[in-house]
């Protein structure tokens, strides 16, 4: 007997559950972050098209909290790519729709020295996603740039850089990240370094 009315104890609160419409306590499931998007203009990139398209994947593979995509029209991108004749150049970021647009200049000079396409076409993306220069970090980081020399073809975000742009993508929206106009000039030749001081 007392077996049945332990029984009854268990299926009575089980039933009313189901009868009144309430589920089971559970865990809420967790909030998804919104991603930005932001998207670009390659079709002034002319010989840099696979480098550009090889970098987004890389970037794009490595962070959780924004997403680079090509945009619809060229007029409504939020960064643009231009194949130039002089060094890569970028306006640091992070880029946000709604924001200034962006430009990445991918200079031939640094290709003329021997640098990686690909490499130069991440490490620029990384400008406009928010991450400074850190040309004494090792191959791995591609911040690094030209650091480590032509023989670093990385063209990979590490973990670290990942979770920074990330941490600048979490939560944000145009009117939440300052409008930057700051440009970053990358020297790829220690013959350039020279001429500039």
């Amino acid at each position: 007997m007392i077996k049945r009315i332990a029984a009854v104890a268990v299926l009575i609160p089980a039933m009313l559950g189901a009868a009144s419409g309430v589920a089971p306590a559970q865990a809420a499931p967790k909030a998804t972050a919104a991603v930005v998007t932001l998207t670009y203009d390659a079709s002034r990139a002319g010989q840099w098209s696979a480098a550009i398209t090889q970098g987004v994947q890389n970037w794009n593979a490595a962070v959780h909290n924004v997403h680079l995509q090509p945009a619809g029209s060229a007029g409504s991108a939020n960064f643009v790519y231009v194949a130039t004749s002089g060094w890569p150049q970028t306006t640091l970021g992070p880029i946000v729709p709604g924001g200034s647009r962006g430009q990445v200049q991918l200079g031939q000079e640094a290709v003329s020295e021997g640098y990686d396409v690909t490499r130069i076409a991440a490490h620029e993306t990384g400008h406009i996603l928010g991450l400074p220069d850190h040309y004494t970090g090792p191959c791995s980081e591609i911040m690094s740039g030209h650091g480590p020399g032509t023989a670093c073809t990385n063209a990979k975000p590490t973990a670290a850089e990942a979770a920074r742009v990330d941490r600048n993508y979490a939560g944000r929206t145009a009117a939440a990240v300052p409008d930057h106009q700051r440009i970053v000039i990358d020297i790829w030749s220690d013959a350039a370094l020279t001429r500039a001081h």
